[in-house]
């Protein structure tokens, strides 16, 4: 059975959470040194007592994608206001799915610009905007990639000595069907398992074939997975590589890790 132990003993130390699919102030009773909140739209936000309940026991970090009204500092950034002192901030471009046409088109560049000479401390999320994220000298807050461990030893041998933090789906489960219907949607999205994927394939337990091949390989490049040791396996691999800090995404819930 896993508990509140587990992210210790998974060699995590933060846990990520996407206020839409849970409670989260249930974090809370969870030891984790870092709690990263996910944004799927304003009305997700978690109220600021919640936030900052969270904060008395761990580094808070809310994702603020800066194109998005409310969080552009070059506009309305009207929702800033309502963050707690002590929670920190991901920068990140924002995903379309949440953003407007009109914010979509903003320019990402001179928004984190202007958003770090005002929050220096805050991490920027590389996704779609790797190299933008990179010249500002911030902590760098990548998604795992099979590519990640050696882009990482790249990073250090070329002197980078900032912070860099990995964000992946943490799936504590060694059944196959398990795996695939914690993750097999999310890792079926990047583009390299797409590409490889037949047309119109199932991405959850009831893929067969190649399909369920391709799946089950890229859980283990995108995603952490597997027992509570073997998941520290990888933990300890990224670190070996450069990674300063893991935050795992509890792909099957937050209930697990409450038991």
């Amino acid at each position: 059975m896993l508990t509140t132990n587990t992210v210790a003993r998974a060699g995590l130390d933060g846990i990520a959470l996407k206020p839409a699919e849970c409670d989260v102030s249930l974090a809370a009773s969870i030891p984790a040194e870092t709690i990263a909140v996910d944004y799927e739209g304003r009305d997700h936000i978690p109220t600021a007592s919640v936030l900052e309940s969270l904060s008395t026991d761990a580094d808070v970090f809310v994702t603020t994608p800066v194109r998005a009204d409310g969080f552009d500092p070059l506009g309305d950034d009207s929702l800033l206001a309502e963050l707690p002192s002590g929670v920190g901030r991901v920068l990140v471009a924002g995903h379309p799915a949440y953003l407007t046409d009109e914010e979509r088109e903003r320019a990402v560049a001179p928004r984190l610009g202007a958003a770090l000479e005002t929050d220096p401390d805050a991490w920027v999320g590389s996704e779609s905007v790797e190299r933008i994220a990179m010249a500002t000298g911030a902590t760098q807050y990548d998604l795992l990639s099979r590519s990640t461990p050696r882009e990482l030893r790249a990073l250090r041998s070329a002197g980078f000595e900032g912070d860099l933090a990995v964000y992946a789906p943490a799936v504590f489960a060694a059944e196959d069907d398990a795996v695939l219907d914690a993750v097999g949607d999310y890792v079926a999205r990047r583009r390299p398992v797409a590409r490889a994927l037949p047309e119109d394939c199932a991405t959850d337990s009831s893929a067969s074939g190649r399909a369920r091949e391709v799946l089950l390989k890229a859980a283990g490049d995108y995603a952490l997975v597997g027992t509570e040791r073997e998941v520290s396996e990888q933990t300890e691999t990224l670190r070996e590589a450069g990674a300063t800090t893991v935050v795992g995404y509890p792909a099957r819930g937050l209930d697990p890790l409450l038991e």
